[in-house]
């Protein structure tokens, strides 16, 4: 219950305080080709929307840095291209945790991140989104856990060879299939829980859900997902899903990017339409269509047109001046909780990748939520489960399950 007597300022000092006391943990964050690279503008407030004058200013002590490869269709030239995109990123990692040593160091496990913290660095954790880059190689789940990938997701847009996306993308050339796992995205499951690696699932298909929930023997997080009930398209998570999930003793990670917690205004459901007719599309019949570019005519186009096409329709989408605002994110949360448990809930931004909403564009307004979470009444030790504590006991769990 809110309490009107006091201003959202008031929740806000309240709020700034509580982040000296808890762990604030960010559970998805994406990795620019340009990040960190210019130091001083990186540790002075840039243009991003994470760096570490943000991470300061919000009180963040903990992070999940997404190693994504992107979209490809399935052909060795792709696979040689997502791949570089995975290292050029990798790489970028390693060298933010390298040139700023004295502040931030990479996580192998949540008893070391509690040591990171503690110590008053950032913690960073290492995630990889789409396996379209190995094409049917399981190793190479050996490698990039050795290298210090903590959390991996099956796909991002479109479907691969290992598992189905909540966005097909006909053009990627899978087509919009619905078979969940294939026999290698099963053997990758259980290989992943016998690495103690924990398995993200806010990118895959319901079927996928499905399969990776009955073959996985430790908890799953979705490290970025919403709740369909708020806002009704395929990359959102149903009530039942999400009880699955906490079912599962896995946790839901509430994303702060707008269409996905409040749907798409009618002026922009027009605006959408207008560009899909004028490439010679028809117009999509429901939201899920309007948010995901899966008309089968696109597996014909060629590449140029694709790209020029998914630029226009980001343009029409205005991500960076969402409709959605805190109020909206905490409506996620709350209706999150109400299905899963305050023990199988957590908060992310998606920032570097079209996330933020209004009052929470970047790292340094992270209290600005807290704020939201206070004025709602949820106490701290239940402000300090969403904030961090939850994922930290799944991923605990899940290590505890692989023996690691």
């Amino acid at each position: 219950m809110t309490d009107p007597a006091s201003t959202f300022l008031d929740y806000r000092k309240h709020a700034e305080k509580l982040h000296e006391e808890i762990v604030v943990f960010d559970s998805h964050v994406d990795i620019l080709p340009t990040f960190a690279a210019d130091t001083a503008t990186f540790d002075t407030d840039g243009s991003t929307q994470f760096d570490l004058a943000k991470v300061r200013r919000g009180g963040i002590r903990g992070v999940v840095l997404t190693v994504a490869t992107g979209a490809g269709r399935v052909s060795d030239s792709e696979q040689v291209r997502t791949r570089q995109i995975a290292e050029n990123k990798f790489q970028l990692i390693s060298d933010f945790l390298s040139r700023f040593s004295d502040r931030v160091e990479l996580a192998p496990d949540p008893d070391r991140f509690l040591e990171i913290t503690n110590a008053g660095k950032l913690a960073v954790v290492i995630g990889f989104q789409n396996a379209h880059p190995f094409a049917e190689d399981l190793t190479e789940l050996d490698k990039w856990e050795a290298r210090g990938i903590r959390q991996f997701a099956f796909t991002f847009i479109g479907n691969n060879l290992w598992a189905d996306s909540a966005r097909p993308y006909p053009y990627i050339g899978q087509g919009i299939r619905s078979s969940g796992l294939s026999a290698i995205g099963r053997r990758a499951v259980r290989r992943l829980n016998e690495l103690g690696v924990i398995i993200d699932v806010s990118q895959v298909s319901a079927e996928s859900l499905r399969d990776i929930l009955e073959e996985s023997n430790a908890p799953i997080i979705a490290s970025h997902s919403a709740p369909r009930h708020l806002v009704d398209v395929d990359r959102n998570l149903t009530d039942n899903e999400i009880s699955s999930i906490a079912d599962k003793r896995g946790v839901v990670q509430v994303v702060a990017f707008g269409p996905y917690l409040k749907p798409l205004s009618s002026k922009m459901r027009a605006a959408v339409a207008t560009l899909w007719k004028q490439y010679g599309l028809e117009e999509p019949r429901d939201l899920s269509r309007a948010l995901s570019i899966n008309d089968e005519e696109t597996r014909y186009w060629p590449s140029d047109k694709y790209e020029e096409f998914l630029h226009e329709f980001h343009v029409v989408l205005e991500l960076e001046r969402p409709d959605a605002s805190i109020r909206d994110l905490v409506d996620a949360i709350d209706h999150t909780v109400s299905v899963a448990g305050i023990d199988h809930v957590g908060i992310s931004s998606d920032f570097n990748h079209s996330g933020g909403v209004l009052g929470w564009m970047n790292s340094g307004e992270t209290p600005n939520v807290t704020a939201e979470l206070l004025r709602r009444g949820y106490t701290k030790g239940q402000i300090e489960k969403l904030w961090g504590g939850n994922y930290m006991r799944a991923w605990r769990e899940i290590r505890l399950a692989s023996r690691r």
